[in-house]
């Protein structure tokens, strides 16, 4: 495997419950690697929504990559789940995440992986039921002849709600079809929010040829279906628990959604239509939920994100808590999903305290005149403004996030784009002089999507991408800007997946039998598989993303998420006129919330509302936000800002800025002895590297930091392990902050408690300052390899006195094998480093990594020197004389030799005996030839 630790579970803040013990069983499954899907925030909250009730459980699926995929063919085996290794057909009801088009060919890939039926038709009456949420769910007909329920809308309420109500039908013998129409009935009860697909029927919408959802074939169903939605964010506290990743994800901290919705109204985004109303956490919920997250995961940064946490209403005085909390501990905030406007000088002060690289900002065009199209209420201005006082404090970077291909998109327009960057460059050079920051422009390729005012806009043919694209890199020549411009065939077919209808079903399983998966990775899409699947269909995919008549029922018409009627098409004929609608729930007129008690209070304007459809109480939403501000203490006006003296010298741009000094105490060193069985085993050295530091931080050791831009807790780990060899006795040097208070008893009974499966804290050692490094007191290494009798029978090596005549007749010889490193050639004489080789030796070691079966145990000693070493499966090779032997290694141990006797790493008298022995050694020898001892 590439990344085992994608597959083992074993993590830090996972649930295991007993089966038996409660009445229903989810599995999240994400259609993505681990790597992604460990980022995101909906399984979170409903991973601990489901398994804090004590009748239901929830475990965590993710897709497997291709090598993966590979080995479950090869062997018979199922796709299971990572907390207790369950097939994915084993679970009552298996749900999947919809966050984009280009993962449906995965969602079959698990299904067909985890033993249950492709198709919804097909499965039995103890098939799992197969669930989807997400903003995509919102146009799901291609997915539908898969999906048993699809989740409209927020799914905190729903997801209990169905699992109990499947299983308590399942238990009383309810037909399976009869379940799906009671899930729906129970469901419209309680405000509604679940599609079947089966019970509904779908007819040829003439003015398009496409296929939309006319009626449900029972009429005591709901048509449309409206969405579920969560009132108060509140009664779902965002968790402070949870998984914490084994190995590097996309987003490798703790965040915290803080609001769900977005007051901007952004023309092509489907997310700003789907999740209205702006919907706000309680601050003191945050605070109290960021700050256990980083304590019970170890983290070190933090992230307060939503769609635009810059709108939150107090914004301000929460990023000043947060850091507030965090300032002693060393951990850095992030706040995601800035806008180019409204950041004033205060807020960006505190950002910059812990975010010293860049920022990220999304004027999405290059021109006013686009902007107002797109309904991004941002002018030039405002940018430039943002842009000055962003590289005034000092920031190197800036990247800012454009599309092509929106509706009434010109060549000025596309070439404004780069043109914006240089300008917000040039603004950086003046304020930070000499060579200035740098600015990368990124731009991708509008898709329209469903529920957006853009959904009946053509997108772009490939061939005028291609135009608009050479448009950008002329630009970009001239400019000196970084441009970044995406894929467009991956957009083509995004396009087509979103606007498409219950036909592309079979085009999808087809391109998947065809080979297609992770299809939304730019090196993995084969479109030819997925051209080849549309021809097979006699399905024209050009014809889903034309313009569509505003008249045409669409495909996703039946799904109401809460915009009234004509909503959209009053935004759509607004873009084509060029004209903005203001932020709603905003003061009228004003881009930025009051940052203090005494200006809300004072402010009585009207909030702004532009009748969207979705219940606003407005008076509700200001008075929430005043309580907020009490919560936060944030009772005074700030002081006034002093004018900015123009002779005053510019701040340093980071090339130009001498590295940050950390403020720490003088170092106390400290040696951990640990073990690495099990799941640990296959963590590899990297991840070790990052999971080591948060068991650390999570007993509160005041870790000693590195200097410079990137600080990381100053550690030296000993030799480092492969991938896939368990160890009985590994160390690594830490260095702690002398000036805090830390006491070292008991420590390895508190480490092992917040530890993580396979990983077992064994002693712990304070060194002094004559103690040398681990590194550097280690002389050997011992190993047991287990080797498969079978393997060795086939050899006729079953017998231990043979394989010892062959390894004895080996060893007679040259043990000589050919090392390979990045293509390049080593010779390596194994007999220089084998100091002992016993045949039959070492059962107990396999035992106590936890390796059975039919294995035969080889012993190993090897020396480690500092002209080199040899690696234990070398030895293998060398004397069994095969390459690519079968065999499961265990370190034994590391250790130093003093006076012929074998010294544990951390019994410091010994390894400190033999430095003082090798030191009068040296003396004497100088004191023969003449000269002085000291």
């Amino acid at each position: 495997m590439q990344k085992p630790s994608r597959y083992v579970g074993g993590e830090h803040g996972e649930v295991r419950k007993d089966w038996s013990a409660v009445s229903a069983r989810l599995c999240l499954a994400f259609p993505d690697v681990y790597d992604i899907g460990m980022s995101h925030l909906g399984f979170k909250i409903l991973y601990g929504i489901v398994n804090e009730h004590p009748k239901l459980l929830a475990e965590r699926c993710y897709a497997p990559w291709s090598d993966m995929e590979a080995e479950l063919r090869a062997h018979g085996q199922p796709l299971r789940s990572l907390e207790s290794a369950r097939s994915l057909r084993d679970f009552d009801v298996v749900g999947f995440s919809l966050q984009f088009e280009l993962t449906f060919t995965n969602i079959l890939l698990m299904l067909e992986l985890g033993g249950i039926p492709l198709r919804a038709a097909d499965r039995g009456e103890d098939d799992p039921l197969v669930i989807v949420g997400g903003p995509v769910a919102t146009h799901c007909e291609p997915l539908a002849p898969f999906v048993d329920v699809a989740v409209i809308g927020d799914g905190e309420e729903k997801t209990p709600e169905i699992m109990l109500t499947w299983t308590a039908l399942k238990a009383a013998g309810v037909p399976r079809r009869e379940r799906l129409r009671e899930l729906v009935r129970v469901s419209t009860k309680t405000g509604g929010g679940l599609y079947v697909p089966a019970l509904y029927e779908t007819e040829i919408e003439p003015e398009t040829g496409v296929r939309v959802v006319s009626k449900p074939s029972d009429p005591t169903l709901p048509f449309p279906v409206k969405r579920a939605m969560v009132a108060n964010l509140n009664d779902y506290p965002f968790p402070s628990g949870g998984p914490v990743s084994a190995t590097e994800s996309v987003f490798d901290r703790v965040s915290v959604e803080i609001a769900r919705g977005c007051t901007e109204g952004c023309r092509f985004c489907q997310a700003g239509m789907i999740y209205r109303p702006v919907r706000e956490r309680d601050p003191e919920s945050i605070l109290d939920t960021i700050t256990r997250a980083v304590k019970d995961g170890g983290y070190d940064e933090a992230s307060l994100t939503s769609l635009s946490t810059a709108d939150y209403s107090a914004i301000h005085p929460l990023v000043k808590a947060v850091m507030k909390k965090f300032e002693a501990e060393k951990v850095a905030l992030s706040v995601s999903s800035l806008r180019a406007y409204g950041l004033d000088e205060d807020l960006l002060d505190e950002i910059k305290k812990v975010r010293a690289t860049g920022l990220t900002f999304a004027p999405e065009a290059g021109s006013q005149r686009m902007r107002d199209v797109v309904n991004k209420n941002i002018t030039e201005e405002q940018l430039m403004t943002t842009a000055e006082r962003v590289f005034a404090r000092g920031w190197s970077k800036m990247k800012l996030y454009f599309m092509i291909g929106l509706p009434t998109e010109e060549e000025e327009d596309v070439r404004g784009i780069v043109q914006t960057g240089a300008r917000a460059r040039d603004v950086g050079r003046k304020v930070q002089r000499g060579r200035g920051p740098d600015v990368t422009v990124s731009v991708s390729i509008h898709v329209p999507k469903p529920h957006t005012p853009f959904q009946w806009c053509a997108m772009d043919a490939k061939d005028l991408v291609e135009v608009k694209q050479s448009w950008l890199r002329e630009e970009a020549r001239a400019g000196g800007v970084k441009l970044k411009t995406h894929d467009s065939e991956g957009s083509w077919l995004e396009g087509v997946i979103a606007r498409g209808d219950r036909t592309l079903g079979d085009v999808i399983e087809t391109a998947y039998r065809h080979g297609a998966r992770f299809d939304s990775w730019e090196e993995r899409l084969d479109l030819g598989a997925w051209q080849r699947a549309f021809e097979q269909h006699g399905i024209e995919p050009a014809r889903f993303l034309g313009t569509i008549p505003v008249t045409a029922r669409l495909p996703w018409d039946h799904l109401d998420v809460g915009l009234e009627d004509g909503f959209l098409l009053r935004e759509y004929r607004k873009a084509l006129s060029n004209r903005l609608s203001p932020p709603c729930g905003k003061v009228a007129g004003a881009f930025v919330h009051h940052t203090n008690l005494v200006d809300a209070e004072a402010d009585r304007k009207r909030l702004v509302c532009y009748d969207c459809g979705v219940a606003c109480d407005l008076g509700q939403m200001r008075e929430e936000r005043l309580v907020f501000l009490r919560k936060l203490g944030a009772d005074e006006r700030p002081a006034p800002r002093e004018a900015r003296d123009p002779g005053a010298p510019k701040v340093l741009p980071k090339h130009m800025r001498p590295p940050p000094k950390q403020v720490q105490g003088a170092p106390m060193r400290v040696r951990l002895a640990y073990r690495k069985v099990g799941l640990a085993a296959y963590r590899g050295h990297l991840d070790l590297v990052r999971v080591l530091p948060r068991i650390l931080r999570r007993v509160e050791m005041p870790l000693w930091y590195t200097e410079g831009f990137h600080p990381r807790p100053d550690m030296v780990f000993g030799p480092a392990l492969s991938l896939g060899i368990a160890s009985l006795a590994e160390y690594v040097d830490l260095k702690l902050d002398g000036d805090v208070a830390f006491s070292l008893d008991g420590l390895v009974e508190r480490l092992n408690a917040v530890s993580e499966a396979g990983l077992e804290f064994l002693a712990v050692r304070a060194l002094g300052g004559q103690d040398a490094g681990i590194n550097k007191v280690i002389d050997e290494a011992e190993y047991v390899a287990a080797i498969p009798h079978a393997w060795l029978a086939e050899r006729g090596l079953s017998d231990l006195d043979a394989l010892r005549a062959r390894t004895d007749t080996a060893r007679a010889g040259s043990l000589v094998v050919r090392r390979i490193i990045e293509g390049i050639g080593k010779d390596v004489d194994v007999a220089k480093y084998l100091l002992e080789l016993a045949i039959g030796a070492g059962a107990d070691a396999l035992e106590a990594a936890g390796l059975g079966g039919a294995l035969v145990p080889l012993r190993m000693r090897i020396s480690m020197t500092g002209q080199g070493t040899a690696k234990a499966s070398e030895v293998i090779e060398a004397v069994l004389g095969e390459k690519d032997v079968p065999h499961r290694l265990v370190r034994v141990g590391l250790f130093a030799m003093r006076d012929g006797r074998r010294a544990d790493p951390t019994d410091l008298d010994a390894v400190r005996v033999k430095r003082t022995i090798q030191a009068h050694d040296v003396a004497s020898e100088v004191v023969e030839a003449g000269g002085d001892a000291e």
